[in-house]
């Protein structure tokens, strides 16, 4: 045999013969925001926030009411690395500059509401490369001209003009390149309008040519003056001056004739002044002629902050006032925010003369800080949620204050011979006054924009026991912004009220208040909720209370109700019991009774419409007499088949009569019919259906119009069916004609139950099955929005309004009525499914979570859910307390007095007891608000030395809502990162918790004093005892999995099995030589899936009869190991940090190839060869553009099809959903490639190239890219449905019904 041949046999050759397709989904949208800006992009006057969000998403908000509100949304496909706001000459609104990873700079429009892209030049390659600009960004603040720099060299300044139109310029780029050179941030300089100038921080690193070689100390970091000379259209260095070595970021101070122009400097322990205008400090002079001419200062530092450890400034921003007044906001490091006012000479307002740091308040780390006009401030948080806060003062008299003057004068008479020297960390140390952080005190939470960034973990399952389809649970957050996220599909639900009723209702109506003066409000009130029975008729009054009204009501009560609502403008009403249709009006009823033993069966009312049917198929048609205000029969039609629901309808705006209803019979049809008083009740139109209709309504939704007329009005058909499934279609306003294209979605196990209800004052549709669901009509784009409410399944439901709740709703679940509110934060319109979240906050890092049993029985047994977490460069819990440690930051101040017990002994009037009752729990309300809008997250003190780690295992309750059962700190620098349910056969298979720890690990360089494992036992499921302890060597313990009754421990390098022991654990066999270390692991059967750090997938099979661990395959590529779940015994899905999923499998007969040789006649050379190992082959490969940290294979909904769900480092929540059809794939591969060219490219990145970053993309259509055909113009979907063969709305329903098919 030839040395390079080898032994694989043939049919170990890798094979695809099935291939795997999938659909990329999107179900929440990433929370993370990169940068901000704020401006006045849609309108002059209106001030909106920019977002620019992972994953490549760039949104428009608006500042409206102390909150948030999205504008517009726009997908780049590309990764967005910087933005700047600029106000074109003689323009009103601002336009903004983007900086992205597709070679070119991007301006873009927001006009009206809707991203334009004017300009989209491109200037090099493509790629976040550190010699492509686009990382940093600024303009003019005149607008001339924008600088976008790369990390390294390169410089471009476009001119930006108006041409003879008015029409906006962009001119070719001048470049200002600089060799060597790094750059740490730029900003325009205000220079009024003189020539643009730009500030950059930089450092030129030495030339390793060079003879001599200048150490990496003695480089300076410069603040550099680049100007763009307009008359010569060139640009040139202009000014530097060498500024502190840890200076990182910077800001315009305001120019011109509103300030002194020049930039703040943020570096480490220092904030400083600097501008062309300030001579440079002489350095030749003597300790006596010592004099400093650098305006610079310290800022306010944490009592129990370590003095040796610098704080480092890392976002500075400026607020302009009116009157050319104005202060500047920086954050470090730590999250404290200090305001910093720049004093100016009163002779001259041009000459900066010192600056005041002042401490503000405590809040999340920022990746921006943006202040409002309006007195807000929004902080786009590094992680978790953003906020958005308003200004309690600005003028700081009491709080933590440095100067200038302190630290020009400590250097004055220190014996430094430089001010370099003097100005470092032991100084700032001891110039620097000291405070303890505290909840917010001059500023006040208003608005929480919700954000997962970073989730670490999700977990699928119904684990609530109690529910009908799964929740997920997602570990997010950092240090005290940590949490575990329950999130449910659906729209939240507040209960506002809930009553017993005598039985079992079979109905729910309320009857609006229509008598006179009820018009003049915006939104009728309503006056009767009625309750029907089997037998009887339940009428209640709403009024300041619900009470229970009797014959005076006008109503039959002593019969069921089928149908009833208000009747006319005067106060009439309309009630359809099974005997007869009665009319009330002005206290006297009159009643149409069924001729001979006919009885009614089904009914339906508006307010001059009444529509019944009787036993045998026969329909009578009712209407009021607008004259003699009047209910007259009109007509009556056989259907020819029994009647199983019917619906009248709704009056369109301005008519008094509605022109057509919806009939459902039991031959499985439904049809429409004329209500025209001449047509006689003629059908229009019918459409057959799968199964029996239990409830039909038709509804008129209004759309707006792009162009800002009055909406369209169209009107929706809902159908509800027997075996649990909706169907909702469109009628023709004129004809009556039923849409061709019905969409239909399984809502649950039980009939759908339809009717009308309204949502902020818009008109959607309450389905009620196995779980309540909410169908509206997003009126700005069009879009049905349909999605489960959060709560336990109720029987019947209607529309409900009172002065107190407005568009709420009324329903009744078994023996109870409830009335309910919908909040439909999550149904704007957009891709993002609706989701509700409930949050139980952690006290570290979560790390991982497992599924753990207890319990030996059926009858006891219960599942928790254990989460690891752990913090570097933390204290533990009881070394903080031990600190004197603040934890909530509300200190003496929150410890008040309890009330007076003696005041119960007092006789008061019960009137007053009541009235003190009310106030007492009025000032709780507000007191519990207040305390809400202070609470602030503070991280703990900062560790002296290296190796510090807080840890815990948490033990929560899913049936509880996640409650925290018991939370067990680890031993000092002892971290958890990694835990596992194991049952280990030798004893007895008792559920245990296995735990993976370190004990004093550093990151730089990567090592550890001790790594355990350690098990732990439940104890009626709600505490841990732990079992024993095993230190282990070769490494940390990164994974643990449960491997056929044994523990497979991840160590480092080395893969080893252990037994359980008394005293500890026993080693059984181990697998060394791992390429670097063991990041991830699954077991299935006798095979072990080990995802390496650095080397992608290993598959490990365990020989029983050699007691051995012997490599199965492996992959060929180099992928970083992020996270894996096993899809079958074959096929595995990695994702990597660079942002890919990749779905790999073991090729055929690669197990007989590697099988163990017990004869001893292979050679030993031959099976270690690595080219004789089998690879793994790459079924599918798609570029996500996050770094996905966790996926999980599970079902979204009750017997639904599994997917594969994966969460990412910015929170984004996706799906990759496995095709079933040929026709699926062919349709989506078509949609995809005709989008690829017909797609809007805001940052001139092509699509397929951006989801094929780092491989091509192989097998997944890009459901993103699909879903912009709907916001694409007429022309070009219609261009595209031709291709395919296919209507618009027929596409349209395509990609709907996919999703669906999701949820």
């Amino acid at each position: 045999m030839a040395p390079n041949a080898s032994s694989v046999p043939d049919d170990a050759v890798p094979v695809t013969a099935i291939a795997m397709k999938l659909l990329d989904i999107r179900l929440k949208q990433s929370g993370a925001i990169i940068e901000s800006a704020i401006g006045e992009f849609s309108a002059s006057g209106r001030q909106e926030l920019a977002l620019l969000r992972g994953g490549g998403t760039l949104e428009l908000f608006r500042i409206d009411e102390g909150q948030t509100k999205l504008v517009s949304r726009l997908e780049t496909r590309s990764v967005l690395r910087s933005l700047a706001t600029v106000r074109l000459t003689g323009d009103k609104r601002d336009v903004l500059a983007v900086g992205a990873d597709g070679g070119a700079i991007s301006i873009i429009d927001f006009e009206d509401g809707k991203a334009k892209v004017i300009h989209c030049m491109t200037f090099g390659k493509t790629g976040c490369r550190r010699g492509t600009p686009g990382q940093y960004m600024a303009s003019d603040p005149k607008g001339r001209a924008v600088m976008i720099s790369s990390v390294e060299k390169r410089k471009l300044v476009y001119v930006l003009n108006r041409d003879a139109t008015g029409k906006p310029t962009i001119a070719s780029p001048l470049e200002a390149h600089r060799t060597r050179t790094l750059t740490f941030a730029t900003v325009g300089l205000d220079n009024g309008y003189d020539n643009p100038i730009f500030a950059t921080l930089e450092l030129q690193y030495p030339d390793t040519e060079d003879s001599v070689r200048e150490s990496i100390d003695e480089v300076e970091k410069q603040l550099a003056y680049y100007e763009l000379d307009l008359g010569l259209n060139h640009v040139s260095r202009r000014w530097a001056r060498a500024v502190h070595r840890s200076a990182c970021c910077m800001e315009a101070l305001p120019g011109g004739a509103d300030g002194p122009s020049g930039v703040l400097v943020g570096g480490e322990d220092w904030i400083e002044y600097l501008h062309e205008s300030i001579a440079a400090t002489n350095s030749d002079t003597t300790d006596s002629q010592k004099t400093s001419n650098r305006i610079i200062c310290t800022f306010p530092r944490r009592s129990l902050h370590p003095k040796e450890k610098g704080i480092l400034i890392t976002k500075i921003t400026i607020h302009r006032q009116k009157k050319s007044k104005f202060f500047a906001l920086a954050q470090n490091e730590l999250g404290d925010v200090y305001k910093v006012d720049v004093r100016l000479d009163p002779s001259d307002k041009t000459k900066v003369v010192g600056l005041t740091v002042a401490l503000l308040d405590v809040l999340p780390l920022a990746n921006s800080l943006n202040v409002s006009k309006l007195g807000l401030l929004f902080v786009a948080a590094e992680f978790g949620d953003h906020h958005l806060y308003q200004f309690q003062r600005i003028d700081l008299p009491d709080a933590p204050t440095c100067t200038s003057e302190q630290s020009k004068e400590a250097y004055l008479q220190s014996n430094a011979t430089s001010e370099v020297a003097f100005y470092n960390t032991a100084n700032a140390s001891g110039i620097a006054c000291t405070f303890s952080p505290t909840i917010l005190k001059n500023l006040r939470k208003i608005y929480t924009m919700d954000s997962a960034a970073p989730t670490t973990g999700i977990m699928v399952g119904e684990l609530a026991g109690n529910e009908v389809s799964p929740q997920i649970y997602t570990l997010h957050g950092k240090g005290p912004l940590s949490s575990v996220r329950i999130m449910r599909h659906g729209a939240a639900v507040t209960e506002l009220a809930v009553s017993d009723l005598p039985g079992v209702p079979g109905g729910i109506f309320t009857i609006a208040d229509n008598s006179e003066g009820s018009e003049e409000k915006d939104a009728k009130s309503d006056r009767f909720i009625v309750v029907s029975f089997a037998d009887a008729t339940l009428v209640l009054s709403v009024g300041e209370t619900v009470e229970e009204v009797g014959k005076e009501s006008g109503f039959e009560i002593t019969s069921p109700t089928l149908a009833c609502n208000a009747l006319g403008n005067d106060g009439g009403m309309v009630q359809v019991h099974p005997s007869g249709v009665r009319h009330i009006r002005q206290g006297k009823a009159k009643q149409w009774n069924c001729a001979g033993l006919k009885r009614i069966e089904y009914a339906s009312a508006n307010e001059t419409q009444v529509l019944i049917a009787l036993a045998g198929g026969q329909v009578i048609y009712f209407e009021l007499n607008p004259e003699t205000g009047s209910l007259t029969e009109v007509c009556t039609r056989d259907m020819g088949a029994d009647v199983c629901c019917l619906d009248v309808g709704t009056l369109p705006p301005g008519k008094n009569r509605s022109l057509f209803a919806a009939v459902g019979c039991r031959d499985q049809t439904v049809r429409i019919v004329s209500l025209d008083p001449n047509g006689k009740l003629n059908q229009r139109s019918s459409t057959a259906l799968d199964s029996r209709p239990h409830s039909v309504a038709l509804q008129i939704m209004t759309v707006a119009q792009s162009d800002g007329t009055d909406g369209r009005n169209d009107t929706i058909l809902t159908i509800g069916l027997d075996d649990g499934s909706s169907l909702r279609a469109d009628v023709d306003a004129v004809t009556g004609s039923i849409g061709t294209s019905p969409t239909r979605r399984f809502l649950g196990a039980r009939p759908v139950s339809v009717s009308r209800v309204r949502l902020e004052s818009s008109s959607s549709t309450l389905l009620l099955s196995s779980r309540p669901w909410i169908s509206r009509l997003d009126s700005t784009s069009g879009k049905h929005i349909m999605a489960p409410l959060s709560y336990v399944p109720l029987d019947h439901g209607c529309s409900f309004n009172s002065d107190v709740v407005q568009d709420g709703i009324v329903a009744t679940a078994g023996k109870t009525l409830r009335i309910l509110s919908v909040d439909t934060a999550g149904m704007d319109g957009g891709e993002d499914e609706a989701f509700n979240i409930n949050k139980v906050d952690l006290r570290y890092t979560p790390r991982q979570m497992t599924l753990l049993a207890t319990g030996t029985s059926a009858a006891d047994r219960k599942v928790v859910l254990v989460a690891v977490e752990s913090d570097y460069n933390e204290y533990g819990f009881e070394e903080k307390e031990q600190m004197g440690f603040d934890f909530t930051g509300e200190g003496k101040e929150a410890k008040k007095a309890g009330g007076d017990g003696m005041d119960m002994d007092m006789d008061v009037d019960s009137d007053e007891e009541q009235d003190t009752k009310k106030d007492n729990d009025e000032e709780e309300n507000e007191e519990d608000d207040d305390k809400e809008a202070r609470e602030t997250p503070i991280r703990g003190p900062y560790p002296k030395d290296p190796g510090c780690w807080g840890s815990c295992i948490r033990l929560l309750d899913p049936t509880n809502n996640c409650k925290s059962l018991e939370c067990i700190e680890l031993n000092r620098n002892e971290a958890a990162l990694c835990c596992a349910s194991v049952r280990f056969h030798s004893r007895g298979g008792e559920p245990l918790l296995a735990v993976g720890t370190v004990t004093g690990m550093t990151m730089h360089p990567l090592q550890q004093k001790e790594s355990h494992v350690a098990l732990y036992r439940v104890l009626n499921g709600e505490r841990l005892q732990l079992v024993h302890k095993t230190k282990v060597d070769d490494g940390p313990v990164l994974s643990i999995a449960h491997f056929q009754g044994r523990l497979l421990v991840g160590i480092g390098k080395t893969l080893r099995l252990y037994e359980m022991g008394k005293r500890q654990l026993l080693r059984k066999c181990e697998l060394r030589g791992f390429p670097t270390m063991i990041k991830s692991l699954q077991t299935a059967g006798d095979r072990a899936f080990c995802g390496d750090m650095l080397q992608s997938v290993q598959i490990v099979r365990y020989d029983t009869t050699a007691n051995r661990l012997v490599l199965v395959a492996n992959d060929p590529t180099p992928r970083p190991i992020t996270a894996q779940e096993l899809l079958d015994w074959n096929t595995i899905a990695v994702g990597d940090k660079f942002g890919n999923i990749s779905i790999l499998r073991l090729p055929r007969g690669a197990e007989s190839a590697t099988a163990v040789d017990l004869t001893g006649q292979r050679a030993l050379w031959e099976s270690s060869r690595d080219d004789h190992t089998p690879k793994l082959e790459v079924l599918c490969h798609y570029h996500v553009g996050e770094v996905v940290t966790n996926m999980t294979r599970a079902s979204l909904v009750a017997g639904g099809a599994e997917s594969l769900i994966y969460v990412t480092v910015t929170g984004r929540i996706g799906a990759l959903i496995p095709f079933t059809s040929r026709d699926d794939v062919e349709f989506y591969t078509e949609l995809e490639d005709h989008l690829r060219a017909e797609a809007l490219r805001p940052t001139g990145r092509d699509p397929q190239s951006y989801r094929s970053y780092y491989a091509p993309v192989k097998h997944v259509v890009d459901g993103d890219l699909c879903s912009a055909f709907n916001l694409l113009s007429f022309t070009q979907q219609n261009k595209i449905a031709e291709k395919l063969d296919r209507s618009i709305g027929e596409i349209m329903k395509k990609l709907e019904d996919t999703r669906n098919a999701l949820l």
